[in-house]
């Protein structure tokens, strides 16, 4: 649910216009109170206008709001189309969840709300009334308007930003990053005494690397489902956006089976159609009532959604950076640099990855007896998705298979031993790539060097260019 409301844009404009609303009741009332006994200094500072006066400011006020929020709004559509159309669908989410633009539309909103609601308790003297300025309310109004200024020159600012590719590139690196470590938390790097924030940080992290070596050491293998399982099926669907490993740890315990969930965040599920399997440890079928009960908890464990997330999705970043790549080598945009770069950021997260435990994800009762088998993706998996379309739609590109060869030759670098197939299998396809275009000598014999640097960082040799 807070993965959910951070990606949307109406809950803290909704915030802000509550709070605008209680402001404008509450304001005048304290003016009221105070206006008798507030000290001269003070007020020489408020709204010192007669009745007729403040309404004209608060209308005005509220008048410009609502057409600086519509051009707000009308802009930040402008960029989510951008953003859809010219480099992916994926990256409307991370707009979306933009602090900037939330807490832009809430201040903007809320200075509306606040001016409309201390307008009506403006008296101006007819029809027997007695008049009455709030003023300290009509200050705070003119001091909201400032600051909506304000922050409309720096909502412009950001927006001329973040509509860059580069950045978007950067911000999409950025999340994946923090997912990254996150689902997969690796011992960090001695680098000297950590900043007094990030010292906790980096303890937590560094407990749980090494209790998910020690756990590593102890299973060997995940187990294998025997022949006769109970099938587990998909209760609605959707993308697989989280797993609540606390409810499929409880009801494996509570059955006392083991779990299989054989599709990973990420992936699209059909409803009725199978996700893992279910078998007794002690061998013996499950009972009629334990069957409905565990299939019925699984169900409800398995979050699906209408779009992918990167809650405890660790392809979604690479995905994003690949549609940006293919994107960008699609006859009607034609920019190779562009992939070039998304490859760049890919590279950074595989090397990463090859340097973490991707292998499943077991979950252990207080025995410590695996009883859940969560599906992680592999570095083939992840390899795969980074660079088999750059490949495909960047093939007659010398630029673009230059850097996915660079890729390889980085990552080979990173991962150990035992990963290297995934790298060799790529290396292979590229070679294949090369060897179908029609290149120049140039080109074909600098693919041909490259390839051979990919063979020697495998061999754990890294070959140095001559200075020129």
């Amino acid at each position: 649910m807070r993965d959910t409301l951070r990606a949307q844009l109406w809950p803290l404009p909704t915030l802000g216009v509550t709070l605008a609303i209680a402001a404008g009741v509450g304001m005048p009332r304290m003016d009221k109170r105070i206006r008798d006994d507030m000290p001269p200094l003070l007020r020489d500072y408020l709204f010192s206008g007669n009745a007729d006066a403040a309404r004209s400011v608060l209308a005005a006020i509220a008048g410009s709001l609502v057409t600086v929020t519509a051009l707000t709004f009308s802009l930040t559509v402008l960029t989510l189309q951008l953003a859809s159309s010219q480099f992916s669908p994926r990256l409307l989410r991370t707009f979306t969840a933009d602090r900037y633009f939330q807490t832009t539309l809430a201040l903007f909103l809320a200075t509306f709300t606040y001016a409309l609601t201390v307008l009506r308790t403006v008296h101006t003297g007819e029809d027997g009334q007695t008049e009455f300025v709030p003023q300290a309310s009509v200050t705070l109004a003119f001091l909201l308007t400032l600051a909506s200024v304000l922050a409309l020159v720096v909502f412009l600012s950001h927006l001329a930003r973040e509509i860059r590719v580069e950045t978007m590139m950067s911000s999409v690196h950025s999340a994946a990053d923090r997912t990254i470590h996150r689902l997969l938390p690796g011992e960090p790097e001695e680098t000297g005494e950590p900043e007094k924030g990030e010292e906790g940080e980096r303890r937590e992290e560094a407990d749980r690397a090494r209790q998910n070596r020690a756990a590593k050491d102890r299973r060997g293998a995940p187990p294998e489902p025997p022949p006769n399982t109970l099938t587990l099926t998909v209760g609605a669907s959707g993308f697989l956006t989280s797993v609540d490993e606390e409810a499929l740890l409880k009801a494996a315990v509570a059955a006392d089976a083991v779990l299989l969930i054989d599709r990973g965040p990420g992936s699209s599920l059909i409803i009725g159609t199978p996700m893992g399997a279910a078998w007794p440890r002690d061998g013996e079928p499950f009972a009629p009532e334990t069957r409905a009960r565990l299939v019925e908890a699984v169900a409800e464990a398995v979050i699906t959604g209408s779009e992918r997330t990167d809650l405890q999705d660790i392809a979604f970043g690479l995905r994003q950076l690949t549609d940006i790549a293919a994107k960008a080598l699609s006859p009607g945009v034609n920019d190779p640099t562009t992939a070039v770069h998304a490859l760049s950021h890919s590279s950074a997260l595989l090397c990463d990855l090859a340097q973490r435990d991707l292998g499943p994800h077991l979950l252990f009762d207080d025995d410590q007896q695996v009883r859940v088998v969560l599906r992680r993706p592999t570095l083939e998996d992840l390899l795969d998705l980074a660079v088999d379309q750059p490949l495909r739609y960047g093939a007659a590109e010398p630029a673009v298979l230059t850097r996915i060869a660079m890729l390889l030759r980085e990552v080979a670098w990173s991962c150990a031993p035992g990963q290297q197939p995934p790298v060799i299998a790529a290396l292979t396809r590229l070679r294949s790539t090369v060897e179908a275009q029609n290149l120049h000598p140039t080109e074909r014999l600098r693919l041909t060097e490259l390839t051979q640097l990919v063979e020697q960082a495998l061999a754990g040799r890294w070959t140095h260019s001559p200075m020129p």
